[in-house]
């Protein structure tokens, strides 16, 4: 179980290196084009920084709002406040804010940008069918999220592939619309090295959606399995988590607020069709790894 939370670890640090690489590329390709050295790369950081603090301070709100999430007394939920309130104190960590989302479909989520301003929220469906076990289960992997600052981790890489695609938009229109003015005209007549880095900075902005999605959606993966380990590790029964992933693979309902913008932070793929199998083309741009997967991989600990 360490070996694995090492492992999913040191490929979360070279995804978020490559995050920041690429944006750095982007940048640099931009001012490039444009002939101002590296005032793209400037740019980049500067947008990335913007994005990253208005989403860190504020994007909890914005979450809680969209899934339509109502925060819930002990009274109101007691068994709820009881299982969160026992793993925050064994994780060591403030007890979170609780909601409870009108929801059929099983399914839970953390946000916050640290242990002292975090918030969990599960669905009415989830509670209506989980024992205290499962629950814990759920609850464990969710503040796990929350003791390793993955809403942070998220934060950072998706404001970083964000502001490098945003950029790479910025360019690909300005090119359409003749508003091109770089190294290709003042240079046409320069050797083949600045074509050739011309060309394939020109690739580069023109994927750079699609590979920013892979990485950002990789990170995402990579953390869903971390959770899970440290979740198991924070419970100590890892049977209860795979039982709960178990009931939610057999949930006959579909979420109804599914949001592609928050759908990384959910337990399951809110997205994800009941009785549908996953194609290998939405298994590389979906925000979960298989269930069948994640549970495999806890029934090996």
């Amino acid at each position: 179980m360490y070996e694995e939370i090492a492992q999913n670890r040191r490929r979360t640090v070279l995804l978020m290196v490559g995050a920041v690489v690429f944006l750095g590329a982007v940048g640099y390709a931009i001012g490039l084009y444009w002939g101002t050295g590296p005032t793209g790369l400037v740019i980049a950081a500067v947008l990335a920084l913007g994005l990253a603090l208005a989403s860190y301070f504020g994007g909890d709100k914005v979450v809680l709002a969209s899934a339509r999430a109502k925060e819930v007394t002990p009274e109101q939920e007691p068994r709820l406040h009881n299982v969160v309130e026992g793993l925050a104190i064994a994780a060591g960590v403030p007890k979170p804010r609780v909601y409870v989302v009108p929801e059929t479909a099983p399914n839970a989520f953390a946000t916050g940008r640290d242990p002292e301003h975090s918030s969990i929220a599960v669905t009415q469906g989830l509670l209506d069918i989980m024992n205290r076990v499962e629950l814990e289960g759920v609850i464990g992997h969710e503040l796990s999220h929350v003791v390793d600052r993955d809403i942070l981790v998220g934060t950072v890489v998706a404001t970083l592939v964000g502001a490098a695609v945003l950029m790479s938009e910025f360019f690909m229109r300005s090119w359409w619309w003749g508003g091109f003015r770089g190294r290709r005209g003042s240079d046409s007549n320069g050797g083949g090295i600045e074509l050739v880095i011309f060309v394939l900075g020109f690739v580069l902005l023109a994927i750079a959606p699609i590979a920013g999605q892979i990485i950002k959606l990789a990170v995402s993966r990579n953390r869903e399995y971390l959770a899970d380990a440290q979740g198991a590790l924070l419970t100590r029964y890892p049977p209860g988590l795979v039982a709960a992933l178990k009931k939610i693979e057999a949930a006959p309902h579909a979420m109804h607020a599914a949001n592609n913008a928050t759908a990384h932070l959910w337990l399951d793929q809110p997205s994800r069709v009941p009785g549908e199998r996953t194609s290998a083309m939405e298994k590389l741009f979906s925000t979960h790894p298989p269930i069948a997967e994640r549970i495999k991989r806890l029934e090996e600990m």
